[in-house]
């Protein structure tokens, strides 16, 4: 088919419900909207949307941070509030009939009400696939019945899908797409007013409050502890909210023997571009990490009563939990889970990583060859297989954004 055909095919009003989880469901979803109006410029949106996809032009009914929850455990809290929430989306979605309805992560949210909404007709995609492959495995068969499509961010995940019978395709990472394969350290540095030379370490401790409450004291222990070991280095922590910000900020100062540590407001990625190395929380900002190219250590910590569910019901089948390890299938990085987190154990593996030049090289060349990987075009191949499920791209319109991302 001709590219005029192609238009055709793609002409037309498309209205799309989606509900995006928290920071990075926004990030996704943002470059999503954007990869969807280029193909369809009379595009609405709706839905449960982050600032970045409020200003991609789509229609907040609720803020994508109510989602922000993380754990077994830690859920049931917020319970009662997220049934509201989710009884009330179900209703408006149903009244307003979107094309098609895409929960950009947030499985545990998402899967169900994506389930109601089909089975009231409207077509389904999960985009970012939920680590099923990882642990309970079980729920492929609900993800089936639930979704027409799964968007996968990662190369092996079809795999998984494919044996179940369930339509996945493998579509990218759009962070991948955003950030260069060569981070320029130094306009990095001169962006936050960073020294050109002498080592600087980021610290990520996560997006979320909980994450940061959990983390914050070790990775501030871990400075602490490389403040005396390398009195000369520097240290920048993005943070990715207000709330979060000052949670960590209230850390710094119960830490005895903490460093100056510059506060960023957000930055996440400039502050990756301008670190030498990073202590990080398991999740998407280690990803970012790999693809900015920079040594790290990874820590995850959860509640102690989701720790022993996870450890007790053996509902956990990899063998590793951080993305990089994860993509080589073999560690790549160190990481440390619950009670192994701590100020000492962080920052002794860090100062291990940064001072063999040796291990520096092979990692970043590890981590370039897999960002080319996931180097897919990810939004503009997403856009295409959401309008390829709803018969309104042709077949051959993704494998010309995989040339083009290729640069062929």
């Amino acid at each position: 088919m001709n590219a005029a055909g192609a238009q055709l095919t793609t002409a037309g009003a498309l209205r799309v419900g989606v509900v995006a989880g928290e920071h990075s469901g926004d990030q996704l979803g943002a470059a999503l909207i954007a990869a969807l109006r280029e193909r369809v410029p009379q595009l609405t949106c709706f839905g449960v949307a982050g600032p970045k996809m409020i200003a991609a032009g789509c229609e907040s009914w609720a803020a994508a941070e109510e989602l922000a929850v993380m754990g077994l455990s830690e859920v049931l809290g917020h319970l009662p509030r997220l049934l509201r929430l989710r009884a009330h989306l179900r209703a408006r979605f149903r009244a307003a009939r979107p094309d098609v309805f895409i929960g950009i992560d947030a499985p545990e949210f998402n899967l169900r009400l994506a389930r109601q909404l089909k089975q009231a007709g409207i077509p389904t995609v999960q985009y970012v696939s939920p680590q099923v492959w990882a642990w309970r495995q079980g729920r492929v068969r609900t993800i089936g019945a639930a979704c027409d499509l799964v968007l996968c961010l990662l190369p092996f995940e079809t795999e998984f899908y494919a044996a179940h019978g369930v339509r996945a395709e493998f579509v990218g990472h759009p962070l991948a797409d955003e950030i260069p394969l060569q981070p320029d350290r130094g306009a990095a540095r001169a962006a936050l007013g960073l020294p050109a030379a002498g080592t600087v370490i980021a610290l990520l401790p996560g997006s979320r409050l909980g994450e940061v409450s959990r983390l914050a004291t070790a990775f501030i222990a871990a400075a602490a502890r490389l403040a005396q070991l390398r009195p000369d280095w520097r240290y920048v922590a993005p943070m990715a909210s207000a709330a979060t910000r000052e949670a960590f900020a209230r850390q710094i100062a119960q830490v005895p023997g903490a460093p100056a540590i510059q506060v960023l407001d957000g930055q996440a990625q400039r502050a990756l571009a301008a670190a030498d190395g990073v202590l990080v929380a398991s999740g998407t900002a280690t990803l970012e990490t790999l693809l900015t190219g920079r040594p790290m250590v990874v820590a995850y910590r959860v509640s102690a009563l989701t720790a022993f569910l996870v450890r007790t019901m053996g509902l956990v089948k990899v063998r590793y939990f951080s993305q990089p390890n994860l993509l080589a299938g073999r560690r790549l990085v160190p990481e440390f889970f619950q009670e192994q987190v701590s100020g000492p154990a962080l920052a002794d593996a860090l100062l291990s990583q940064l001072e063999e030049p040796s291990n520096v090289q092979q990692l970043q060349q590890e981590f370039t060859a897999i960002h080319r990987t996931l180097r897919r075009g990810g939004a503009g191949r997403a856009a295409d297989a959401i309008l390829a499920c709803l018969g309104r791209t042709p077949a051959g319109v993704a494998a010309d954004a995989d040339a083009r991302a290729a640069g062929l």
